[in-house]
């Protein structure tokens, strides 16, 4: 079985920053692209950022220049650093990964999301 396990998340005032991390385990042959969501009370899910193996990033617009997306490949772990966050900020966030299982077969997997609260 293949889980993401998530962490960090919190509750913060507004300026203030969190960490997230999220790291993959049980029968993986690899994982590529790792990446963030989060979605507020009422509202759709959104992308936040998304890393590949190799390292490129992409980031919605509204967190650019404040939230940092990383990883470790040899630990399967992928790491959010939220920086001068904001009262929109505040959402459940969800890890995301896709690569092969053990096996060789497609992998898309979810975590169980961790709740970043923003108070102002």
């Amino acid at each position: 079985q293949v889980q993401l396990v998530e962490s960090g998340g919190g509750l913060v005032q507004a300026g203030g920053s969190l960490r997230l991390s999220c790291a993959a385990s049980g029968s993986i042959f690899s994982i590529n692209d790792m990446g963030w969501y989060r979605q507020a009370p009422g509202k759709q899910r959104e992308l936040v950022a998304t890393i590949t193996r190799g390292g490129s990033t992409n980031y919605v617009d509204s967190v650019k220049g404040r939230f940092t997306i990383s990883r470790d490949n040899a630990k399967n772990t992928v790491y959010l650093q939220m920086n001068s966050l904001k009262a929109e900020d505040t959402a459940v966030y969800y890890c995301h990964a896709v690569g092969l299982g053990a096996t060789l077969g497609y992998l898309e997997i979810w975590g169980q999301g961790t709740l970043v609260t923003v108070s102002s």
